[in-house]
């Protein structure tokens, strides 16, 4: 075979194996093929169709709960049942690109998710105070959200909240700087760390049944890997220390938990949100790492509830 013809067929290969993950990605099944099976609802909202569910008794005082980057609604099951215990009416839902919820394009900032849950408050004709529960990821949304609305909140718990400081690791920096590097990076590399990341989970306690197969499912539909990509270059890049200061000026009343061996959102946040709201009681869940929500779901609810 003569040199050229080497040539191009070694760039042949290396085209075919640069576009298997993004040829991947467009196999997957849409998320649309799936909804009909979902339980609770749909509320159709200027970017798609959100999944929610309620619990607790109707005449309830309100509790939303807002999940992170990569587990959807879901995580909530093992808290829930304690929240509605409290008589709260407690309202858990799929942020976009995640569980049963759409997957839209475009960047994904705190606008973009401060809009999802105003959206959805509204279309379920809640303009009332209520309890923001924030996990993670949702803890900056949920911190959004109360900088925006403070006068709409009762209260805010945020349980390992990220808009403080983070290292998610070198591949994830790349992630965050966005550009085609970092989008073909996810589609070729996260799935397997993911699956590598839940599987380190696997003989941890839980409240959620079948926790790890239900996060490595969510590789199986296409546009929750870009999601997550999406996020790691939007609202995860954003500090949100004045956020919080915003919060502590409007006299909005702050619950953080944190987890003592939390190896995503450090412990050393803590001071952090202590520099810019003084006010905010702060929790330690000692021996949790980030999954506290339902490895330590006892504890958390105590916290919240205590």
């Amino acid at each position: 075979m003569a040199i050229g013809s080497v040539i191009w067929v070694d760039l042949a290969l290396l085209a075919l194996v640069g576009a298997a993950p993004v040829l991947r990605e467009a196999a997957r099944p849409r998320i649309d093929s799936a909804q009909a099976d979902a339980p609770g609802a749909f509320a159709r909202l200027s970017r798609g169709r959100t999944h929610y569910r309620w619990h607790g008794p109707e005449d309830g005082p309100v509790t939303v709960c807002v999940h992170g980057l990569t587990t959807p609604s879901f995580v909530w099951e093992g808290l829930v049942p304690g929240l509605v215990a409290g008589g709260r009416r407690v309202l858990t839902y799929d942020l976009y690109g995640r569980g049963h919820s759409d997957r839209p394009g475009g960047a994904q900032g705190s606008a973009f998710f401060v809009g999802q849950l105003e959206e959805l408050l509204a279309d379920q004709g809640i303009d009332g105070p209520v309890t923001l529960i924030g996990y993670s990821m949702g803890g900056a949304i949920a911190t959004c959200f109360a900088a925006r609305h403070p006068d709409r909140l009762r209260g805010l718990v945020l349980i390992a909240p990220a808009g403080l400081g983070h290292d998610l690791g070198r591949v994830a920096r790349l992630v965050a700087r966005g550009g085609v590097l970092g989008r073909w990076l996810m589609l070729a590399a996260f799935p397997v760390s993911f699956r590598r990341g839940c599987e380190a989970e696997r003989a941890l306690p839980t409240t959620v049944p079948g926790i790890v197969d239900r996060q490595q499912a969510e590789l199986r539909w296409r546009g929750f890997v870009p999601a997550v990509a999406r996020s790691m270059a939007g609202i995860l890049t954003e500090d949100l220390g004045p956020a919080h200061a915003a919060i502590a000026a409007a006299g909005v009343p702050v619950r953080a938990i944190w987890g003592a061996e939390d190896a995503i959102i450090p412990l050393s946040r803590k001071a952090r949100l202590e520099g810019v709201n003084p006010q905010a009681d702060q929790q330690v869940i000692t021996d949790a790492g980030h999954g506290l929500t339902y490895t330590h779901t006892d504890r958390v609810l105590a916290a919240i509830t205590g």
